[in-house]
């Protein structure tokens, strides 16, 4: 089997899972396919500037295979102040031939209402079943009865996160795949990394960029 993107193996290992997110809208080189890249070393870059997030972002991805390579390694403190050439030639000299990066472009905040539901019980039991309540007071049959007639509505705030994930090519030094993704119900960094990762994945085999899942 071939080694294509690391994308695709990564995607392996997230088989099965659900996803909160979705693709908003992509672009490939038409002159090249991610595929015949056959990337052997890549560089994970999450543009993020809480460095906590940065490192956790770039080890999920970088755990699933091992031609991934974590930035912190290579581009921190130390090198910050060089120029974009040397950069690159950092790069060069370490023998990367691929770079991804993700790199959030909005946070949005919204409120949404979720109406109160019925929950079916009627008086004198359940779904209209006597129950046998004559000679108890108010109070019993209210304490039992109350909790179950509604269930109230209530307002709920979620985040979207608009993420922008580049695919480069070193040896081609160019842009060859970039996607625009939103995630929605964001409570674990690494899974909606993991969804992410998916979503990509599955855009590109819709492009044209990776062969059908059914030929790996």
């Amino acid at each position: 089997m071939k080694k294509y993107l690391f994308l695709i193996i990564a995607v392996l290992a997230l088989s099965g899972c659900g996803s909160n997110t979705s693709i908003v809208n992509s672009w490939r080189d038409p002159k090249i396919t991610v595929a015949q890249e056959n990337f052997k070393k890549v560089l994970v870059v999450a543009l993020l500037k809480d460095e906590a997030s940065r490192r956790v972002t770039e080890n999920r991805i970088a755990a699933s295979n091992e031609i991934f390579k974590t930035s912190y390694q290579y581009l921190n403190e130390t090198t910050k102040n060089l120029t974009q050439e040397q950069k690159l030639k950092i790069l060069q000299d370490e023998n990367f031939d691929g770079v991804i990066t993700l790199r959030l472009v909005s946070k949005e905040k919204e409120t949404t209402y979720v109406p109160g539901t019925y929950t079916g019980m009627y008086y004198g039991g359940f779904d209209g079943i006597y129950t046998g309540m004559y000679g108890y007071g108010f109070g019993n049959w209210y304490g039992m009865y109350s909790p179950n007639f509604y269930d109230p509505g209530y307002y709920q705030e979620t985040t979207s996160y608009m993420v922008e994930t580049n695919v480069f090519s070193l040896k081609e030094n160019k842009l060859i795949w970039t996607g625009t993704t939103k995630s929605d119900y964001v409570t674990d960094l690494g899974q909606t990394v993991d969804a992410i990762m998916q979503t990509v994945v599955q855009e590109m085999r819709k492009d044209g960029s990776l062969p059908p899942k059914s030929k790996i």
